[in-house]
């Protein structure tokens, strides 16, 4: 199975793999990337440089697999899904090269979608050029202030688990701060025990940690332990109360 494959999936990958490789280690560039950016003091610097590198073909982004996360698309073609959405205002977070915010823009949504690379958004954009998505260059451990309380479904996949433990709180509050009156939240995450090992990066989320997005004002609706011989992944959804409520 492809690398990138098993981290789009939440599977194990990184240093908890080993062993030879018959190809090129996709994971190679962002732990290089991600050990040097943190050595240096700066836990999300290594994206830029991993973007950007791979525009010329000297870095892998192992996780980008031109399509939208499998959980996203199962969650909106369900019932738990939430359907049309004209004249509502979506935001994805972390975006990447894109594929799930043109996922969530197909159905009506006036979406943004921000990543902490610059590189990351100019190719996004030129991978759809004829995109209604609003992408933007942002960082979520600072986000735009105007962003807080402001959409109605908001779209975080795998994102704050790339960042260091201690940095987790102040992103989930990022987050569940995105969310406005009516809105939801759908999060997925690789997902790990309270004090189970860590073979990072990423650095999985454990179930308080899932729960804790239920701050801000949010209530948790519903939050799924998924596992398979070889996964763990959480889905999880929130919702803000409408003022009405």
């Amino acid at each position: 199975m492809a690398l990138a494959d098993r981290a789009r999936r939440g599977l194990p990958y990184g240093l908890e793999l080993g062993g030879p490789l018959a190809e090129r280690d996709r994971d190679e560039d962002s732990r290089r990337l991600a050990a040097e950016s943190l050595a240096a003091g700066d836990p999300t610097g290594w994206f830029e440089r991993l973007y950007a590198e791979s525009a010329t073909g000297q870095a892998i982004v192992p996780w980008d697999s031109q399509t939208p996360h499998p959980l996203l698309v199962e969650w909106h073609s369900s019932a738990s899904g939430t359907g049309p959405g004209v004249g509502r205002r979506a935001l994805v977070v972390g975006c990447g090269l894109g594929d799930d915010a043109e996922y969530v823009a197909r159905f009506g949504y006036d979406t943004v979608a921000f990543d902490v690379s610059e590189s990351a958004v100019r190719l996004a954009q030129e991978r759809f050029p004829d995109s209604t998505v609003d992408y933007r260059a942002a960082d979520l451990l600072d986000p735009p202030t105007e962003w807080r309380h402001a959409f109605d479904l908001v779209v975080e996949i795998m994102t704050v688990q790339a960042l260091p433990e201690h940095l987790h709180a102040q992103a989930i509050d990022s987050v569940s701060g995105f969310v406005g009156p009516g809105g939801t939240l759908l999060v997925i995450a690789s997902a790990r025990e309270e004090g189970g090992p860590v073979f990072a990066p990423p650095w999985p989320l454990t179930p308080s940690e899932i729960a804790s997005f239920a701050s801000e004002g949010l209530v948790a609706d519903h939050i799924e332990d998924l596992r398979d011989p070889e996964r763990h992944r959480c889905r999880a959804t929130f919702h803000r109360p409408a003022v009405s409520e």
